[in-house]
Formats: structure tokens, C-alpha cells, sequence
């Protein structure tokens, strides 16, 4: 096979991807602008066996309004200070061996949200909240 026949193939294939790629992102980008992942919260608790444990929650927020989710971004530091010491304060309420209260936690986290944003408008959202 001739190699410039090959090479003369392989720009409009990338060309092709590019284009596909744009698409793609553009297409799928509106649903992911308004959610701002944090990195998992942990706290520390006390096991059954007096032993220390960890409770970890994995949490976000979706803030669709715009200048809101600026003001958001330039917090997040203080978003997950707030929210380290908002599970510390529901992991010092557990009973060993108890599982975690998650709706106390979601509703801590959002009024950290709120305290910190300065307004309400931002809705935290978790994932996985694990004791161990």
C-alpha cells in the first residue's frame, strides 16, 4: 500500500474526531455546568470496640444560577472546611456501631452551604456516606 495514500487518509479521519468530539461535549455539556464536585468529606468517629473509625461522605452542588456558581468556585475551600466540620459534628452524635443519621448530615451540609455562599440557591448533594 502506497503510504502517502494512507497519510492522506489519516487527515480527514482526525478531522472527523475533532468534530465528533465537539459535538459531544457540547451536547452533554449543558447537564454538568451547574454541578461542582468536592472532594470526600471524612470525620472521625468511635467504633464499638472503642477503636477510632472514619465516616466519609462523598458530596457536590448543583447551583444553576450563574453568579452564584462563581461565587462557589472561589469558596470552596471554605465549602469544605465547612463541611468537615459540619460531619464531625453529626459523627460525634453516633453511637458506636450505629449507622449514620443522613438526613441530619444533608441538612448540616446545606446550612454550611447557605452560611457560606451567603445566600440559598446552591443544593448540596451526596453520594456515598460510609461508617467505618
Amino acid at each position: 500500500m502506497d503510504r502517502r495514500a494512507l497519510l492522506g487518509l489519516a487527515a480527514p479521519a482526525v478531522a472527523l474526531v475533532a468534530t465528533t468530539a465537539r459535538a459531544s461535549d457540547s451536547s452533554s455539556n449543558g447537564a454538568q455546568e451547574t454541578y461542582i464536585r468536592l472532594p470526600m468529606v471524612t470525620a472521625t468517629i468511635l467504633r464499638p470496640d472503642g477503636r477510632r473509625g472514619v465516616l466519609s461522605v462523598e458530596t457536590g452542588v448543583d447551583v444553576p444560577d450563574a453568579a452564584l456558581r462563581t461565587r462557589a468556585q472561589q469558596s470552596l475551600p471554605r465549602l469544605r472546611a465547612a463541611y468537615n466540620m459540619a460531619a464531625q459534628r453529626v459523627a460525634n452524635t453516633l453511637r458506636g456501631g450505629a449507622a449514620p443519621d443522613v438526613a441530619m448530615l444533608s441538612r448540616e451540609l446545606q446550612t454550611a452551604t447557605d452560611n457560606v455562599l451567603g445566600r440559598a440557591g446552591a443544593t448540596v448533594l451526596l453520594g456515598t456516606v460510609m461508617a467505618v
